[in-house]
């Protein structure tokens, strides 16, 4: 009997070796994970792809629209999944060119990883192509540029057929990394570059900083919104926010108005290092993009980085906000970033922001304030929400709550 499922594409992970195994298992997790809302069956490893079958044998669109979201896969194939007699397969052949859409040209491909079948791949490949032009007249072979291929593989006892095909988000599987700690905006960068870094493996906690009570929560909410936007990716376990705004009073009365940002900046790096140290994270995300604004030149991206010790990744440092915006739009967070919310972004900014700071300067202007104190009470009073999208994510154990105790989860209940 003839079986419809989804067979699922990897590149990355197929060139891992002996780890190989190790990322393949986290990409299965991952899926489960990711299609809890399917009637799944089960998802398998078969001879360098993964299948993904449903209980009603009918696998749709949706569930492949699904899969192509899930860092880690590269492409999704809605295929036929038969036994080794040829009347079999070739009729599936039929039935997946015919649902190919438009096109004139196509070739046949065959191969055997399964080699104790007697077809060779070349008699297979004359078999199914025969039945093909006579089943539809009109269209033409073309071995060299076609415009569909129908794949017809032999493997472990089965037969997989398929001509639809799309590409996924590609990647690695989200917890083959390591941990980051991301500083989330409602903005259009930080959750690009979330997202880019939750492409290739690591598993994201987002450190969110909050106006108030200098602006209204609306920020907290968007960044709430944004990571359940991310949620197809699996790649937010945990969402920190710190109130930061009378924190930034305190910064814009004690030093220089031109170099403000640059002291919100070291105080915000500092406290996600704090919060990286206590979850385990190798490496601070931002979503700065080089020369974009003020506090993105070389020279205030140094006077920002010496506050702490940690790698501060920066994968945006070479896009335009064009390229980042089509990427916001891809990854569906473009919506949520349009709307207007004051955060800690728009607070206390100065007049004539210093575009080329020097580390003198910046140190002087640092020593003029407690910042130890300020990053510890920070620290202190970060509130925090908790998704269930993210299977690699393990919220640290006794650190955080024993010292923390009077930390509470950051509710969103209420609205």
């Amino acid at each position: 009997m003839t079986e419809r499922l989804c067979l699922v594409h990897y590149h990355e992970i197929g060139l891992k070796g002996k780890n190989r195994a190790t990322f393949e298992n986290q990409l299965v997790t991952n899926l489960h994970r990711a299609l809890a809302g399917f009637d799944i069956a089960n998802i398998a490893r078969v001879s360098g792809h993964l299948v993904v079958e449903t209980n009603d044998r009918r696998a749709s669109e949706e569930l492949a629209a699904a899969i192509r979201r899930v860092p880690g896969v590269a492409r999704v194939s809605l295929a036929y999944k038969c036994g080794l007699d040829a009347d079999e397969y070739v009729a599936a052949a039929i039935q997946a060119m015919g649902e190919a859409g438009e096109f004139g040209t196509f070739k046949v491909h065959a191969r055997r990883s399964s080699t104790n079948y007697e077809l060779h791949s070349l008699d297979m490949n004359r078999l199914v192509g025969a039945a093909l032009c006579e089943a539809f007249p009109e269209k033409k072979v073309d071995v060299h540029h076609p415009d569909v291929t129908v794949i017809v593989h032999v493997v472990q006892g089965n037969t997989y057929v398929y001509a639809a095909s799309a590409p996924g988000v590609g990647g690695l599987p989200v917890g083959t990394a390591g941990k980051v700690v991301t500083l989330l905006s409602s903005g259009f960068d930080s959750p690009v570059a979330t997202w880019m870094v939750g492409r290739r493996g690591a598993t994201c906690v987002p450190v969110h900083f909050s106006g108030r009570p200098m602006t209204a929560d609306t920020s907290e909410w968007l960044c709430q919104d944004i990571v359940e936007a991310l949620a197809p990716a699996g790649l937010v376990g945990r969402l920190y926010v710190v109130p930061f705004g009378e924190r930034q009073r305190e910064i814009s009365l004690a030093v220089p108005q031109s170099i403000r940002i640059i002291m919100y900046r070291r105080v915000m790096l500092q406290v996600a290092e704090r919060i990286a140290l206590l979850e385990g994270a190798k490496a601070i995300v931002t979503g700065e993009s080089l020369g974009q604004v003020a506090s993105q030149t070389l020279d205030n991206i140094a006077a920002v980085n010496e506050a702490v010790t940690m790698p501060v990744l920066r994968p945006l440092i070479g896009s335009d906000k064009q390229e980042i915006i089509r990427r916001a739009e891809e990854i569906g967070t473009y919506d949520i970033s349009c709307q207007t919310a004051p955060d800690c972004c728009t607070l206390f900014m100065p007049r004539r922001p210093e575009t080329h700071a020097r580390l003198r300067q910046v140190l002087e202007a640092w020593e003029s304030f407690d910042h130890e104190a300020m990053v510890e009470d920070l620290v202190a009073n970060v509130e925090w929400r908790d998704f269930s999208q993210c299977p690699s994510y393990h919220a640290p154990k006794g650190a955080l709550r024993e010292h923390h105790r009077e930390l509470l989860p950051f509710s969103g209940d209420e609205r």
